[in-house]
């Protein structure tokens, strides 16, 4: 998996374990109003899964094999760089 991948994928499951703390009234955020507590964690939550949702990321065996076709016909917006001699992609 790719940099972004990973970060996307980090940001929606730290964003689902809010929730639960949220729901079994755990304060994962030190503030003493309950309704603002669920409002922020509500937003976050939204926000981080249409991020990972839109984003396109490459998970599957499918999506991966997507991916190769793409950087072999020079269609991503990865920057090659050389090192030792030979030209390999930038992750």
């Amino acid at each position: 998996m790719d940099k972004g991948t990973v970060i996307r994928t980090s940001i929606l499951l730290l964003a689902l374990i809010n929730q639960v703390l949220v729901i079994f009234g755990k304060s994962p955020l030190p503030i003493d109003s309950e309704l603002l507590e669920q409002l922020i964690s509500t937003i976050f939550i939204i926000i981080s899964a249409l991020i990972t949702w839109f984003k396109n990321n490459y998970i599957t065996k499918r999506g991966i094999a997507q991916r190769e076709i793409l950087r072999e016909k020079g269609l991503t917006n990865v920057k090659e760089r050389k090192s030792d001699g030979k030209t390999d992609l930038n992750h």
